[in-house]
């Protein structure tokens, strides 16, 4: 102990001394670390300061202390009692319906909330003009009035003060919304906010039998210290009421979790360009022990033990790798105020300037593990090569693996660094994953370099000498390709991997499904509607297929008595689960279904209620034929077997439910009707035509065009996927900038290359020829690696995993070739030009 004590402090000294000459060659090191770490922690501390605005919120974003939904009814009085013995209560409801002008010469889907007069308990609402509440949705004279969203106003072409017909009432526009504190809470609407009373929505008729309505009783407690028993004693009381309870401490749940997904998508995009950067550290370490090779000769000589020249180095790394992190940290801890000047008007974000330790220590751990993990290895080299070989060799293009302890202490960082990633995932699974994924691609990468030296080393002799230059560089001890196809083939693949995804996902929401999906969704038809409807549609579309079916609403509440709310349910059939389904009843197996296992019921079968599920969503939620589901529905438990699995085209966006029950489940139960039209040869025009007949003539009935429905989403695919690549250029520049590092890297190699060709008599353009020609070779086999291994991932992302056709796209394999050619000629040649001005005399007396 007291001799590595005084051997450590001398190394940090040493250290010390040296870094006063500057960090020359470290740049792209320092560099490479503060961009990956910059990502992590600008990613966390954003995601950490919505989930943190949310929790701290959540009785705004709640409007009250608790929530109890109902689906399709209202309380009844024992429950309302139950209700009003635990605080103040607001009710709301919200339901989809159209809009129209009162010339019935316009229309637009709407998002309707109806509140009453204690809407807000918690928050404010604030519209344009700043007016109460109350006074805005007052009625007058048979006319209500209506607050709504800007965006109606736009689409009808409406100032504020105009009225529209909302079902069988008239409302006067009073204002715009501004500010609905529970938006957030509420979920995601397809449609503009038109908020109206109560009563307004009462006199509309628009609820009715079957109607797909959403009552919420937001409730501020008078004890809160019951809200943690709430649930419990809700479900002890009314066990068969089928209502979701939330609370403010979980006020918007889904969307935390997206929120904790994307922002753990994120993160492995920002550990790629660390890990990517990673290999710059390698490249960055290796260069600069190799320019410090009269150094470590000079302290060998002078008798300094292995161990103290490679602290010595250790220590200057670890200061360079802190200066990095530190820039990393910096960066991170600004994102949230940057972030919040974008993201406010769509998400809770904090304004205050607030640091989130936390995730500044995930990226710092990140970090200092990547940086570990990568230097370790050269910096055992450079102690394994004994001063004579240092002076006699020009650096360390020719050695082997360096002793074993280094190996080790390299493989535990690796393995501490992909621990880490895995332990702080929010799906671990998807971590282990990216963590396997990582490995086999580096792997893969070096078996490609490997490959392209071989292939070169074989090649047969051509007769232009500077192609023939060029060849030999790709396979000659310490060549460039291992670092070229490592760095730049990383980034080239991910982002050819997250172009093809968002390419296919536009070609089948603009193209595949436009083509066959129906023209329309007509909901909450009444079954005294139906035949009514049915003949005013086929005289408006005589051509167009119209398909109705009877809709329910149901809440699957248990698996074989099991209370899935208990359940460890996967993530990827958790969505079943989540409120109420939309469930049917049929005789025969729906056209646009096939059977998978079991059968169907007879048409006049009258036992023990039965249950087609879809096969895909079973499998996830691990079910069977003969597992029982129970559904409450319409207030009321109901149980039924599975009788057979059925596989749902859910991308024709045609009528499909997970659910299809046998007619004697629900025989004598009030519904609506659910109904399509599919006219592929319909033009906007005659679109128009039809939703305005049927809006005026059926007020209550809700038509969605689908063609806007796509167009929303496509627009959120486009917004989402924007967010994605700009992420994933973060590893790309990570990408091009170890790039630069490994040219740079090999400078030295290649001026003493340049100098004695030179000598020998090659010009200056032969040089640049052969070093072209090196780069377009190496770009080029990176590229065709990139896209085939980009296009593989994405077609197992879309075809595996999200059962989509999956095509791949010609320009995004030209803009894959251009960018790698760029890169590796652009910075290669710009390395090269200062090369090839190296004075010759200078380098031959050091040869």
């Amino acid at each position: 102990m007291s001799i590595i004590t005084p051997r450590v402090s001398l190394a940090f000294r040493l250290a010390l001394r040296e870094l006063r000459g500057g960090i020359r060659g470290f740049y792209i090191f320092l560099a490479c670390i503060a961009l990956g770490t910059g990502a992590i922690a600008a990613v966390n501390s954003v995601s950490q300061s919505i989930t943190d605005t949310i929790a701290s919120q959540g009785q705004e974003l709640l409007a009250g202390d608790v929530r109890f939904e109902l689906n399709n009814r209202e309380a009844t009085p024992e429950e309302m009692a139950f209700l009003d013995g635990l605080g103040t209560v607001s009710v709301s409801t919200g339901l989809r319906s159209m809009a129209r002008k009162p010339d019935g010469s316009d229309q637009a889907l709407v998002e309707v909330k109806a509140v009453d007069d204690a809407y807000p308990l918690y928050g404010s609402f604030k519209a344009e003009p700043d007016y109460p509440l109350a006074a805005l949705l007052s009625g007058q004279g048979g006319t209500y009035g209506a607050v709504a969203a800007p965006l109606l106003l736009d689409r009808l072409g409406l100032p504020v003060g105009d009225e529209l017909l909302l079902g069988n009432v008239k409302l006067s526009i009073t204002g715009t919304v501004k500010t609905e504190p529970d938006a957030l809470s509420e979920g995601f609407g397809f449609a503009p906010r038109l908020l109206v009373s109560r009563r307004a929505l009462e006199a509309s008729g628009l609820i009715q039998t079957g109607s797909l309505v959403e009552h919420a009783y937001k409730i501020r407690l008078e004890d809160k210290g019951a809200m943690s028993g709430i649930q419990a004693r809700a479900a002890k009381e009314f066990p068969s009421a089928g209502w979701a309870v939330r609370t403010s401490d979980r006020a918007a749940p889904s969307l935390t979790e997206n929120i904790n997904r994307f922002s753990q998508f994120l993160t492995l995009v920002g550990l790629t360009a660390l890990i990517v950067g990673g290999v710059g550290v390698a490249n960055a370490v290796r260069a600069f022990l190799d320019s410090k090779r009269t150094t470590i000769a000079t302290f060998k000589c002078l008798g300094a033990p292995a161990q103290v020249v490679v602290l010595i180095y250790l220590f200057q790394i670890a200061i360079i790798a802190l200066g990095g992190i530190t820039i990393g940290l910096l960066i991170g801890a600004l994102s949230p105020i940057f972030a919040a000047q974008f993201l406010a008007q769509f998400l809770p974000v904090s304004t205050a300037p607030t640091l989130y330790p936390g995730a500044l220590l995930l990226a710092t751990l990140f970090g200092i593990l990547t940086t570990l993990a990568f230097a370790i290895l050269p910096l055992g080299h450079a102690r394994e090569v004994p001063a004579t070989a240092l002076f006699r060799e020009q650096g360390f293009e020719a050695r082997r693996l360096p002793s074993w302890p280094y190996i080790l202490l390299a493989a535990l960082f690796m393995v501490a660094l992909a621990g880490l990633a895995i332990l702080t995932a929010y799906d671990r699974f998807i971590a282990v994953v990216f963590v396997g994924a990582i490995v086999f691609a580096f792997v893969v990468l070096r078996l490609v370099a490997a490959a392209i030296a071989w292939l070169a080393r074989r090649s047969p002799r051509v007769n232009s000498p500077a192609l023939r230059l060029a060849i030999g560089n790709i396979h000659r001890p310490g060549a460039l390709t291992p670092s070229v196809v490592l760095s730049l083939g990383l980034g080239l693949a991910l982002l050819v991997t997250l172009t093809l995804i968002d390419g296919n996902l536009r070609q089948q929401l603009t193209g595949r499904m436009n083509e066959g999906a129906p023209n329309f969704f007509f909901v909450d038809i009444q079954s005294a509607e139906v035949d009514a409807f049915r003949a005013l549609v086929q005289a408006q579309a005589p051509k167009g297929k119209l398909m109705e079916v009877p809709m329910l609403r149901g809440r699957i509440i248990a698996f074989n008595g099991e209370d899935v709310s208990k359940m460890n349910v996967p993530a990827a059939g958790r969505w079943v689960l989540n409120g109420d389904r939309g469930i049917t009843y049929a005789d025969t197996l729906p056209e646009n279904a096939a059977l998978t296992e079991g059968s169907w019921w007879d048409k006049d079968y009258s036992g023990e209620p039965l249950v087609s599920f879809s096969s895909e969503e079973a499998h996830e939620l691990g079910l069977k034929i003969g597992d029982k589901v129970t559904v409450n529905v319409l207030g009321r438990n109901i149980t039924a077997k599975i009788a057979n699995l059925r596989r749902v085209q859910w991308e024709s966006l045609s009528i499909n439910f997970v659910m299809v029950f046998s007619p004697n489940t629900f025989r004598g139960a009030p519904h609506a009707w659910l109904a399509t039209l599919t006219d592929p040869a319909s033009t906007p025009a005659e679109d128009a035509a039809i939703l305005k007949s049927v809006t005026n003539t059926y007020p209550t009935i809700t038509s969605v065009r689908v063609k806007d429905a796509i167009d929303i989403v496509n627009q959120l695919v486009a917004q989402l996927a924007t967010a994605i690549r700009a992420a994933a250029s973060v590893a790309l520049i990570a990408s091009i900038l170890v790039l630069a590092g490994a040219l740079a890297a090999g400078n030295r190699a290649r001026t003493h290359d340049a100098v004695v060709l030179k000598t020998l008599g090659a010009t200056r353009a032969m040089l640049i020829r052969a070093f072209s020609y090196e780069y377009l070779i190496l770009g080029l086999a990176t590229a065709i690696f990139a896209l085939m291994a980009g296009s593989v991932a994405a077609w197992f992302i879309v075809a595996r995993i999200m059962h989509l056709p999956s095509t791949f796209l010609p320009d995004v394999a030209g803009l894959t070739l251009v960018t790698a050619l760029v890169l590796t000629v652009g910075i290669g040649l710009i390395g090269t030009w200062r090369i090839l001005g190296q004075k010759a005399a200078p380098v031959l007396r050091e040869l």
